[in-house]
């Protein structure tokens, strides 16, 4: 009932689906807040709009999700980072690109504007009053610290970011990031797409997840539009969705052991990386899935000889995958770099509404495909792998079980497609709706407004990396410095998707 007493007073806005939206009062907003403090809902989003902020709760033992609206009609709104930390770097990049102050907010430093954008607040009242390029890292005091900065350029072909260490000797005192060197502008691109360029761009936010951010945003526009997808469609985004997390886990599997120097295995999930991908490819013409998945449906099919293969290849990957487990697990000297090393406690896990093996590997139980189960997962549904220890091995186990769930549901799902369309037709019309799924991150979350001629007005992502890479801070802190690329690794948060 948390939700229900929060919006008792709200104004609810009429065809917000599938779960309602509330326009609030100043005082609902800090009692919004409080609940947040004391833990007893999650924060799920936070974010700006023209007029208005907007603030997604979950409640998760009720399996509710409420959004809540506040206008901002003097520029400002109260901060929710105040009493609930993991909001403060959402109202940061609010404050970045629509203008409006978080009032009381501990930490006002810009977080995705770096000073380059030619016009600051620029989905909201663009201003010509540019930011400093200087960026205020947070001051260091103590006897026998230094620092070191890495990045935002780092050895190897990965996205930019930079980590600024304060450490004693060798172990980690405080690690502070600075990210945003990725910013593509998703958000502002939005405005005025229709439907299907708006499922492109969701499609490239990050570009590892991009089967599961088409995903979202197709469900987010069904709602809006009050329409679902043919049966069969649903199900074949439910193996594209599973064929993703499949190749992403089998490639980080062996990228955290190869942090942990063992090449070895590092090379062999390559290889089931790529045959995950060649599959995929063979299946529905491109290797990343891209552009697949569309608002009311898929572009394309798979035949029953595709579908018959890919049952051969899962026991093939499921033969191989084993074997690189039991590899893993007698490998004494890798455990020694795995084990309790980048421990995230529980209480933080929970604290900051942690998803996917992030979480899930420090005994947060939340997985969207059980907890808000949409098709094909409500007839499908997997089995939530969970660990308490939260350690660099936790995150490795929880990849290793989710894998091998993946490759159960790519099975059920191959050997029970039904026959049918692959997409139900739309008619423009004005609307509002949020999308929730499980991509191999994290929850990911979309909501979206529709004008009158179909177009976009508004469009919102938030990466499960929002709340992800706050803990990797966290997690590193009494580890030593070479043990980073290690910790960093196992939570593979997004550049690309908290950048926007």
């Amino acid at each position: 009932m948390t939700l229900a007493a929060l919006t008792a007073d709200a104004t609810p806005i009429a065809g917000h689906r599938p779960w309602p939206r509330f326009v609030v009062t100043e005082s609902a907003w800090r009692a919004a807040s409080e609940k947040l403090a004391a833990g007893e809902v999650t924060l799920f989003g936070l974010w700006g709009d023209m007029a208005c902020v907007h603030l997604a709760l979950l409640d998760e033992p009720a399996r509710d999700i409420a959004i809540l609206s506040l206008d901002c009609a003097d520029g400002r709104f109260p901060s929710i980072g105040a009493s609930h930390p993991p909001a403060v770097r959402l109202e940061r990049a609010i404050q970045d690109l629509f203008g409006f102050e978080a009032a009381g907010a501990p930490d006002p430093r810009p977080w995705l504007d770096h000073g380059r954008w030619g016009a600051r607040a620029p989905l909201g009242r663009p201003r010509d009053d540019l930011r400093p390029s200087t960026y205020a890292f947070l001051p260091v005091e103590g006897e026998s610290l230094h620092q070191i900065p890495v990045g935002p350029v780092h050895a190897g072909i990965i996205e930019p970011g930079h980590f600024r260490f304060t450490a004693s000797g060798d172990t980690v005192v405080r690690l502070e990031e600075r990210l945003g060197y990725v910013h593509k502008g998703i958000e502002g691109l939005m405005t005025g797409a229709d439907p299907d360029r708006g499922a492109k761009l969701a499609g490239r936010t990050s570009g590892d997840s991009t089967v599961a951010y088409a995903f979202a945003f197709a469900r987010a526009a069904e709602a809006a539009l009050d329409i679902e997808a043919p049966p069969r469609a649903q199900m074949l985004r439910g193996l594209m969705a599973e064929l993703e997390r499949l190749a992403n886990h089998f490639g980080d599997i062996g990228a955290i052991c190869n942090d942990a120097a063992f090449v070895l295995m590092h090379a062999h999930c390559a290889v089931l990386r790529e045959r995950v991908l060649r599959a995929a490819d063979a299946c529905f013409g491109h290797r990343l899935m891209r552009d697949i998945i569309i608002p009311g449906g898929v572009a394309r099919d798979i035949d029953s000889a595709g579908a018959a293969q890919l049952r051969e290849h899962t026991h093939d990957w499921r033969r191989r995958f084993r074997a690189l487990v039991k590899l893993y697990d007698q490998t004494t000297s890798l455990e020694d770099r795995t084990v309790a090393t980048g421990v995230l406690k529980p209480a933080l896990a929970r604290q900051f509404g942690a998803g996917g093996f992030v979480g899930r590997a420090s005994g947060r139980a939340f997985d969207v495909r059980t907890a808000l189960p949409y098709p094909p997962y409500d007839r499908f549904v997997p089995e939530t792998a969970l660990l308490q220890q939260g350690d660099v091995d936790a995150r490795v186990r929880i990849r290793i079980l989710e894998a091998d769930q993946s490759l159960n549901l790519i099975e059920q799902i191959a050997d029970n497609l039904p026959q049918g369309p692959l997409s139900t037709p739309i008619t423009p019309r004005a609307g509002e709706g949020a999308g929730v799924v499980e991509g191999f991150r994290g929850d990911i979350l979309i909501w979206l407004r529709l004008g009158a001629s179909g177009a976009i007005e508004r469009c919102h992502l938030r990466d499960p990396s929002w709340f992800q890479w706050p803990l990797l801070e966290v997690a590193i802190e009494g580890n030593i410095v070479g043990d980073f690329p290690l910790c960093n690794k196992s939570f593979n948060c997004s550049y690309s998707g908290h950048d926007l």
